[in-house]
């Protein structure tokens, strides 16, 4: 690998402070790089200009086929529970860190290349990426960014020139994702599985002065530090279900110490509601179905706290698990409570009671029945206010449940002593007209690798990157699939 001077600064405290949790490695040499899309707001936010990111020598660099300088470009090291079996080595098997950079606010971001070619944790895969799911991560994290969903982020796409071999030719290309950190669950249980104390103690410690620095000086800091990252799983976790999204593969390895969402593989939004939707061609169980993401929750960061119970007291084991069972049972009461409150914001309700959990469920029992729409019954509630019941009855069959749980929650509403402006602004900020509408994605994949179309890709990334707002032009992008459609299926694997 070559190695070029540019106008990207890294200062790589991951490289620095974690000697042997991570292999340094190389990108491939791909044949012919190129630009194709350029998230230009986000290169703004890290310092760095379009025209830098668009020139050969970097978009060399975001191929991978040139290093640049004064970095050491590595893949992390990292185990995981899979479909609830553990894999003590996984790590990065298609994707190189390229560096940390300070962006304009002060905040440490890395930078990441996904689908750069093969490391030492590929387990013979080939490392590369295709054209389509590069751009349905790039797409669905941006969407999440937009909806206000902590995620990693997608900075640019680009392709190498090359095709990758999967069950046909495909376009091969690489995705630069940029992350708060890409520290997960699984980075942890691979010291701990291998009893390499010393190890998870420096990496918990890292992990706090980059992500809960407020805590270096805590006497108690492991504890606070399990209990940070409960806060904001739960509010992560919450989101996706307030949003209607399905993860698909929420392993060990897919949950961050930051609290923001990763790898978007087998994921996708609910159409019509089920509250047991699965997308993911692989989760033939439904372990991680749209109802089940909650439950996952606590399990997964049980498996931290497994890590960190020689922290959280080294002298005595059963005080420590004491402690740990009770941060992890308190986690179901606690998520309740953020749903709770996010639900109820889809509801325009600004002073969350109790009961207002029945009124919440009673809406999505009705919807599920009546197979509606989950984005656009919430999203036309806002109407109703203004007099137009008739856009929200219309997403359902049988009206009479639906206009009676109009009345009670009228009704709940007047409790408030709100004006409906009050109201309407509350919904209209928290339910979005529109998101990657499944088909709609699968359409402008399919633009983008048949027919090197791009337009699709672009028209419906900018819809979704101002998902709160109706856009001229945009209607065909507010409607969803029938609930007499095909199953939709995804598939893991680039």
């Amino acid at each position: 690998m070559s190695t070029s001077k540019s106008a990207f600064v890294f200062d790589n405290t991951f490289a620095r402070s974690l000697e042997g949790f991570y292999i340094p490695v190389d990108g491939h040499q791909v044949p012919n790089p190129r630009m194709l899309h350029i998230n230009e707001a986000l290169a703004t936010e890290l310092g760095l200009s379009t025209d830098f990111l668009c020139s050969e020598n970097s978009v060399e660099i975001l191929a991978g086929k040139v290093k640049p300088e004064d970095t050491v470009t590595l893949a992390q090291a990292y185990a995981g529970h899979q479909f609830g079996a553990f894999s003590p080595s996984l790590g990065d098997g298609r994707a190189m860190l390229l560096g940390e950079i300070i962006d304009i606010n002060g905040n440490r971001r890395d930078l990441q290349l996904k689908g750069s070619g093969p490391t030492p944790f590929s387990r013979n895969g080939d490392g590369k990426a295709a054209l389509g799911p590069v751009l349905r991560e790039y797409l669905i994290s941006e969407a999440m960014h937009a909806f206000g969903v902590p995620t990693t982020r997608s900075l640019a796409a680009v392709t190498t020139g090359e095709n990758v071999f999967r069950e046909t030719a495909l376009t091969g290309a690489v995705l630069t994702r940029v992350a708060s950190s890409h520290l997960r669950v699984g980075t942890f249980q691979f010291f701990a599985a291998r009893g390499q104390g010393e190890q998870v103690q420096k990496l918990a410690d890292y992990a706090i002065e980059r992500h809960f620095p407020k805590l270096i000086d805590q006497p108690d800091r492991y504890l606070r530090f399990l209990q940070s990252v409960i806060a904001k799983q739960i509010d992560l976790i919450a989101s996706w279900m307030s949003i209607g999204f399905v993860h698909g593969v929420m392993n060990t390895d897919n949950m961050t110490i930051s609290g923001e969402t990763i790898d978007y593989g087998p994921c996708a939004f609910m159409d019509t509601y089920r509250s047991d939707a699965v997308f993911s061609s692989i989760d033939e169980m439904g372990r991680y179905a749209y109802n089940m993401q909650p439950l996952i929750l606590p399990w997964n960061l049980a498996r931290l706290a497994e890590c960190l119970l020689p922290l959280l007291n080294p002298n005595d084991k059963d005080a420590a698990i004491e402690v740990a069972t009770t941060e992890i049972n308190a986690i179901p009461q606690a998520y309740e409570k953020v749903w709770l409150e996010k639900f109820a914001a889809k509801l325009g309700i600004f002073h969350v009671t109790e009961e207002d959990k029945e009124l919440i469920q009673e809406l999505l029992e009705i919807m599920e029945a009546e197979k509606a729409d989950f984005t656009a019954s919430f999203r036309k509630l806002s109407g109703v206010l203004l007099g137009d019941e008739n856009n929200f009855l219309a997403q359902f069959n049988t009206l009479s449940s639906a206009h009676e749980w109009l009345e009670t929650w009228k009704a709940r509403l007047k409790t408030e002593n709100k004006a409906i402006d009050d109201h309407i602004k509350r919904m209209d900020t928290t339910n979005p007209i529109y998101i990657p509408r499944n088909d709609l994605v699968e359409e402008a994949l399919t633009a983008a690798e048949v027919a090197s179309d791009l337009n699709p890709f672009r028209k419906l990334l900018a819809v979704v990157s101002k998902p709160f707002d109706r856009q001229s032009g945009a209607e065909r992008y507010e409607v969803g699939a029938s609930a007499d459609a095909r199953p939709y299926v995804t598939y893991c694997g680039t």
